[in-house]
């Protein structure tokens, strides 16, 4: 049985300055192991990708919107919420993903996760958008 599509590591990524003027933050529903669900970056408009990091010291993955619902149906996974994320500097984003990729990132369960990736991409562009406790279905990522 081949493992269900979380997307693809990118050696370069495949999104550009503009893509970061429509960021979302994108609340999935977990699995046995993980009642608190998940949270991917939806980046870009007409020519749109999710990242996210899935698992202990993977490289992040990368998916095109044309494979959104087949993340979804082979996970599982149903979708919760969006919430839109302004960012003050798109350039600082841009360049905190390129950096994120280059590296596996260390996952701490509740701590340094999904969620605490995502925040550090938003960050680097400026918002404060976030989550107190990293459980993304108990609260707005904002």
């Amino acid at each position: 049985m081949s493992k269900p599509y979380e997307g693809a590591a990118m050696l370069v990524c495949p999104l550009e300055l503009s893509d970061f003027q429509h960021v979302c933050a994108v609340i999935v529903s977990g699995h046995k192991v993980n009642p608190c669900g998940h949270t991917l970056l939806h980046i870009g408009k007409s020519w749109s990708w999710y990242v996210h990091i899935s698992g202990p010291y993977n490289l992040p993955k990368f998916m095109p919107q044309s494979n959104y619902m087949r993340y979804l149906k082979e996970n599982g996974k149903r979708e919760i919420r969006r919430s839109p994320i302004k960012l003050p500097n798109p350039k600082g984003a841009h360049e905190k993903l390129h950096e994120l990729i280059e590296k596996p990132w260390i996952w701490g369960a509740v701590v340094h996760n999904c969620t605490s990736f995502e925040e550090e991409v938003v960050r680097a562009g400026g918002s404060n958008a976030g989550q107190y406790f990293n459980c993304p279905i108990a609260e707005r990522f904002g």
